[in-house]
């Protein structure tokens, strides 16, 4: 291994002298905690490979720049803080990619280092891991822009578009991303998988993202597709877009946990299964820079609570915000448990009238307001969409068999009954006879 820019990359043995500390919260260890711990830290510059019979600690922000790091199936990967009190993550930058290869019964897993120590009193909790970063040159609406999240000056290339659509950040696939997160300061933090700039030759599916401490899965800008992706009790957003991203998302699946916390922006809930924006204020208070931020989602099941009171103040909002200039296809898919379904605000609810914005094909249910604004809704029901408001019926249209995480205990079941609209429509992300039912796969983890 040898270094790139300022800082080189250290490769040591070590399966002691690294400070475990000790945290509070669920999860007990992974029979991985047993194998040596190898440590890297700094920045890559020549290809390498993780092997999966040791436990690979990442000591700060490790750095792929000019080089393809490979992680074998099976393979545990964790972080520790460093000097600067930096937490272990992994950036891919625009030259560099990732080959991270799991299977459905050998997932590649990175998680707290709490969970590999051996010591069933320590814990973890959201933000032990900093989270993955693809960096990667296909088009956003904002030049030299620099990926949130991380420092503006690191001693690495931390920029991320270009005008390469087509543009390969490498493969991840079958893998967890768990306890992940760092607040580095107010709207400006580490999410479980970050891609800026990602194009569309990059492969990511069959990606869980377990309590994480700010979104799961954020999109600034680019043009990657993703499919079989599942969000479990993020601190933030469950699927955030941003800065004219323009892939598609198909199969998905997003839970919350009543008792996870929820980020807010003052004392205003900002904490939703979807948020999409074209730019931020800041960057154009018109909200109109190009290429205009438009995904497309498609069979995406998307699951708040059982109840509108059971999180405390101010808990989430909405099951998909659609603000700040930016466009969407929505389809097939499922809204339930949040006090409002589909948001609009002033500038892009017009979308939805002229039909630049797609609404199709969904079940739409909420406590207070199934869509907003109510103008909409003769659009909405004309499109094949199932919407209704249910302040009593938790599980409203969507009949789904037993949808809430921690409810009284009773398993997580997500798959529509016979008696839901989404059964003959083929609706949500386990619903369709084409594809195999992947909700209880080996891969995934709904209990910490």
């Amino acid at each position: 291994m040898s270094s790139c820019k300022k800082e080189a990359a250290v490769s040591t043995a070590d399966s002691s002298s690294e400070d475990f500390g000790k945290v509070n919260t669920k999860a007990a260890d992974y029979a991985e905690s047993s194998l040596p711990k190898d440590t890297l830290s700094g920045n890559i510059s020549s290809n390498i490979t993780l092997t999966k019979n040791k436990v690979w600690v990442l000591k700060g922000i490790v750095a792929v720049d000019n080089a393809t790091i490979t992680i074998e199936a099976g393979t545990v990967v964790v972080g520790v803080v460093d000097a600067n009190n930096k937490p272990g993550t992994l950036v891919i930058c625009r030259h560099g990619q990732i080959n991270a290869v799991g299977t459905n019964t050998s997932p590649i897993i990175f998680t707290s280092r709490n969970l590999v120590d051996g010591n069933t009193f320590t814990t973890a909790q959201p933000g032990d891991f900093g989270g993955v970063v693809l960096l990667g040159q296909a088009p956003v609406n904002v030049a030299n822009k620099t990926i949130e999240g991380l420092d503006a000056i690191e001693p690495f290339d931390n920029r991320y578009g270009g005008a390469v659509p087509t543009h390969s950040s490498g493969t991840i696939k079958y893998a967890r991303i768990e306890y992940a997160g760092y607040i580095l300061s107010p709207n400006n933090e580490l999410n479980g998988l970050t891609c800026g700039g990602v194009g569309s030759g990059t492969s990511l599916d069959h990606i869980e993202v377990a309590y994480g401490k700010d979104d799961s899965f954020e999109f600034f800008g680019g043009t990657v597709n993703a499919s079989y992706l599942v969000s479990l009790a993020p601190d933030d957003d469950n699927f955030d877009f941003d800065n004219g991203f323009t892939g598609t998302l198909q199969y998905c699946l997003a839970v919350a946990d009543i008792y996870a916390t929820h980020s807010a922006s003052g004392t205003n809930s900002d904490s939703n299964g979807i948020e999409s924006d074209n730019n931020a204020p800041a960057e154009d208070g018109t909200f109109s820079l190009t290429p205009k931020t438009h995904p497309i989602v498609k069979n995406l099941t998307i699951i708040g609570a059982n109840a509108i009171n059971v999180w405390s103040a101010p808990g989430y909002l909405y099951a998909a915000r659609i603000r700040r200039g930016s466009e969407m296809e929505i389809s097939n898919s499922i809204f339930l448990g949040y006090p409002e379904a589909l948001n609009f605000d002033a500038t892009t609810s017009g979308f939805v009238t002229s039909g630049v914005t797609k609404v199709t094909n969904n079940v739409i249910s909420a406590f207070t307001t199934a869509v907003n604004p109510t103008s909409l809704n003769t659009k909405i029901d004309a499109s094949g969409n199932k919407r209704n408001v249910f302040a009593t019926n938790s599980n409203g249209f969507a009949r789904l068999t037993q949808p809430y995480l921690n409810n009284t205990k009773s398993y997580l079941n997500v798959i529509p009954t016979s008696a839901s609209p989404a059964t003959a429509g083929g609706w949500g992300a386990f619903n369709n006879t084409s594809r195999p039912v992947w909700f209880n796969a080996n891969w995934t983890k709904y209990y910490f």
